[in-house]
């Protein structure tokens, strides 16, 4: 009898999710692009190879892993034998503020100023133990006394710093050996509007003009630490097109998040969250520079998330999202091992967050994000459930609180008695003069008092403090909503991303790449401009000459003198920043970029509007990370700041501005 296409003698037929399975891997590298937060235990070798052309030499990851660093929550890299490391200006910001410095350049080693608490961590070994962490048991409780045991005897052993890392929400643990310089020192720090030029306006956007750039260095025994795995500079830096790869600690994404999970952001939650910020931006403005200090940080949050809504408003992303998720779905439901019951997670995601959506707004105002842009209602509401808030520094300015308080008492006439007990709350009065009473009769203005009230919660509750009695009657509600949002959505939304990021390490293995997690990766991506979303062509770098194209260098825009001195002098076609398809996160700021020599080229330091979706969902078409270009930084370096003895050390003096 003739046996059935497509069967073998000896071998049973592939299971249909296999197949479906093997088609994803296979497809992996082509619909992914420059996609990846990857491990240096997980470099996509042969997918680099196959799209780029570049067989990664032997010791390329070893050499950019131990010459990049953690510090100060970001990323940076040694660029000398000397413990010479190249970071971003807001690592060094602590220590600038500790001297009273805005610009610092050291003489020589003896004038480098010290930097408390500031640590540096390398990342020596990595090594997969999932089969200790596992041999511990099952239950949550076993699992994290292994983790504790596992990190306890690497320390003991080898006295570096054991981290074990929980990569695919628990489908793989790495243990991580770091070694750690507790000894750091101020080297070089630009001018604040140089680092930030352009400020709030030109944050996450692109062209940028920025130098956000610091050099510190690390001590061994109160002498220059040895760092012989370090980056040498690029002399000629980098060309559009050039293959580059960026080092760095990426923070947390969620790209485990389901379709109806971004449709929710697109729909309710980022709506709502963008139009209460830029209704506070607005009014902030009509209060001229008194309000110009409050504004920044709503500015910045306002950014983030318009950005992200952008992006989910593209149709494109949230479509490719469905259908990359239908495609895991039928796999998952086409497993023998996991089957239509394991699948369900999708569509228990999607009732969950229907359920959800008409509390949102109520959560968004009593629990989210309450009374955003006061600090005062920030402080108030630390105090009155007895938690430990971050203090601010600056003076409260009255107006601006009053200003605060009023928009956000007439967004709560909006939730009804029930939610807000407005009648309690106003008394008869306006918001305006509800709010204008509230601030006036607030003690929280004093920091002294402030503290005060901090260490005596039921003293604090017993006065007389209109902030503190607003944050009060509004606490039973909003932790109300908290119950509720974390029952109904807040432990699916963890146990959901869990069960799909394993589905997807079952699935693809190492062809795909865990979430983020502010530990050590590398990404990969091209040196490319991009027509951004109103249609306008950006190029790849931005030159020096765009430091001084504004109208009579005001505001925002505005070089120091020193740099106005000195433009004759500069190379105006000198690249200062440019452009990379490389996958990055906030973690990853302050990390190398290097090119197919594992030569420096750039520093990452921000990404562009249309990066912030990539939280969700990467995508290479106009999606960018924005680096300083080295040229830039060895062009200021010589002919701006004179800083002969960090030109020397890097070994770039007569090299500055090549292009």
């Amino acid at each position: 009898m003739r046996r059935p296409e497509g069967r073998r003698q000896g071998r049973s037929p592939a299971p249909r999710g296999f197949l479906i399975c093997a088609v994803l891997i296979l497809t992996l590298p082509a619909a992914w692009a420059d996609e990846g937060l990857w491990p240096y235990n997980q470099f996509p070798q042969r997918t680099i190879k196959e799209k780029h052309g570049f067989d990664t030499p032997p010791g390329f990851l070893d050499q950019l892993r131990l010459a990049s660093v953690r510090i100060g929550g970001q990323s940076g890299s040694f660029v000398s034998s000397n413990g010479l490391l190249l970071t971003t200006r807001e690592v060094a910001a602590g220590c600038l503020r500790a001297a009273g410095k805005d610009y610092f350049s050291a003489l020589d080693s003896a004038a480098e100023l010290h930097c408390a608490g500031l640590d540096t961590a390398v990342l020596l070994n990595l090594e997969d133990v999932t089969t200790q962490v596992r041999a511990a048991g099952q239950s949550l409780a076993q699992r994290k006394a292994g983790l504790a045991r596992i990190e306890k005897e690497c320390a003991a052993k080898t006295g570096n710093i054991c981290s074990v890392v929980t990569l695919f929400a628990g489908g793989r643990y790495d243990l991580y050996q770091y070694k750690r310089y507790g000894d750091v020192r101020l080297v070089f720090a630009p001018e604040y509007s140089l680092a930030f030029f352009g400020k709030e306006r030109d944050s996450i956007t692109y062209l940028r003009y920025g130098l956000n750039i610091a050099f510190l260095r690390v001590y061994e025994n109160g002498k220059p630490a040895a760092t012989p795995h370090f980056l040498k500079w690029s002399a000629t830096g980098v060309q559009e097109g050039d293959l580059v790869f960026a080092s760095g600690n990426p923070g947390p994404t969620a790209r485990s998040t389901t379709a109806a999970q971004l449709t929710f952001y697109r729909d309710t939650a980022l709506p709502l969250a963008v139009s209460r910020l830029l209704d506070r931006i607005q009014q902030l403005s009509t209060l001229g520079a008194a309000g110009a200090a409050a504004r920044t940080p709503l500015v910045n949050a306002f950014k983030r998330d318009a950005g992200k809504l952008i992006g989910l408003r593209d149709d494109r992303l949230v479509t490719r999202k469905t259908t990359f998720e239908q495609k895991i779905r039928r796999a998952v439901e086409n497993d023998s091992k996991l089957g239509a019951d394991a699948a369900k997670v999708w569509d228990e995601v999607a009732s969950a967050y229907k359920k959800w959506t008409p509390n949102e707004k109520a959560w968004q105002l009593l629990e989210g994000s309450p009374a955003p842009g006061s600090q005062l209602f920030a402080a108030a509401r630390g105090i009155v459930r007895g938690e430990a808030g971050t203090d601010f520094t600056e003076p409260v300015n009255e107006q601006v609180e009053i200003l605060m308080l009023t928009r956000y008492l007439e967004e709560l006439r909006g939730l009804g008695e029930k939610d807000a007990r407005l009648k309690t709350i106003l008394g008869g009065r306006s918001s305006r003069q509800a709010a204008e009473a509230m601030v006036r009769s607030s003690r929280l203005k004093d920091p002294v008092e402030r503290r005060r009230l901090a260490a005596n919660r039921e003293a604090a509750l017993a006065s007389d403090d209109g902030i503190i009695r607003l944050a009060a009657l509004l606490d039973p509600h909003a932790l109300r909503l908290r119950k509720q949002r974390e029952e109904i959505i807040g432990s699916l939304e963890v146990t959901a991303a869990e069960k799909i990021a394993q589905y997807r390490f079952k699935l693809f293995g190492a062809a795909d790449y865990p979430d983020g997690t502010s530990t050590p990766r590398v990404e990969f991506g091209i040196a490319k401009g991009y027509t951004d979303r109103a249609g306008v062509a950006q190029p790849f770098a931005a030159t020096f000459s765009g430091l001084y194209y504004r109208e009579n260098n005001q505001g925002p825009w505005q070089v120091p003198q020193n740099w106005i001195d000195v433009r004759p002098t500069l190379n105006a076609v000198t690249p200062l920043d440019f452009v990379s398809t490389c996958d990055t996160g906030g973690g990853d700021f302050g990390g190398p970029v290097v090119n197919r020599a594992g030569e420096l080229v750039g520093v990452t330091f921000d990404g562009n509007l249309e990066s912030l979706p990539n939280v969700y969902l990467y995508t290479s078409d106009q999606a960018r990370a924005v680096h300083v270009d080295v040229r830039g930084i060895a062009e200021a370096l010589e002919k701006v700041y004179k800083a002969t003895a960090v030109v020397k050390e890097l070994g770039i003096s007569g090299k500055a501005g090549v292009t």
